[in-house]
């Protein structure tokens, strides 16, 4: 197995069980403490990568100190509410994916899908163009969706079933959204050269750039 085979395993293997341990403490079994801890370790991650990323690091350690007090006065609560961080995490987390793919469908801008795929092929026919603005929207939609039923279950139903429902459903809903489209692809552009895993693993390596393109280098000049 290569190191990059490994090194996805050991994602997966890692995000599996940080979803069941979450799950966990949802049910209420865990102590308050654990459901803390692993509430706020995303948002620990998020803040510590922002610190690596800059260039004067001390000028972040006025920044991590008030975190840390922060806390420190709060912790009780944390201990007590710790869902509600879960579900803001997920919410916040599946609306900035909504508005991600969205804000790309307002006049002038170009639809996210459609950049990535003259990422992996260069310019795009009309028609492709066309489809991968479709897609878009229903990216956009989907994660909508998921972002509003979030919210609407943790009101609505008991914990427990709530976080069964956004940590082991919206994943392989997902992954099935992917194949539908992948199948729906080769039908309605059955002449397009469809992009490989290993072309995605390689999209997916190239960061800043895909977020934004510029449409001259989305159209192809041939009809």
């Amino acid at each position: 197995m290569t190191a990059v085979r490994w090194r996805q395993l050991v994602w997966g293997i890692t995000l599996l069980a940080y979803a069941l341990l979450v799950h966990y403490s949802n049910l209420g079994k865990a102590p308050p403490l654990l459901g803390a801890l692993l509430a706020l370790a995303p948002l620990l991650l998020v803040l510590a990568t922002g610190l690596r990323r800059l260039r004067w690091r001390i000028l972040g350690l006025p920044l991590l100190a008030a975190c840390m007090l922060l806390l420190w006065r709060l912790w009780p609560q944390i201990e007590r509410h710790f869902d509600w961080i879960y579900l803001c995490q997920q919410c916040a987390l599946y609306a900035a994916l909504a508005a991600a793919f969205g804000r790309t469908l307002l006049p002038g801008q170009v639809p996210l899908c459609s950049h990535w795929a003259a990422l992996v092929h260069g310019p795009l026919p009309t028609e492709t163009l066309r489809y991968t603005r479709a897609v878009t929207w229903v990216w956009t939609v989907f994660f909508t969706l998921v972002a509003v039923a979030t919210l609407v279950l943790y009101v609505l139903v008991r914990r427990s079933v709530w976080s069964l429902c956004v940590n082991f459903l919206v994943l392989p809903g997902a992954v099935l959204l992917f194949a539908a489209e992948f199948r729906w692809r080769r039908r309605s552009l059955p002449n397009a050269r469809h992009a490989s895993l290993r072309d995605m693993a390689q999209l997916l390596s190239q960061g800043p750039r895909l977020l934004g393109a510029d449409m001259s280098d989305l159209s192809s000049r041939t009809p």
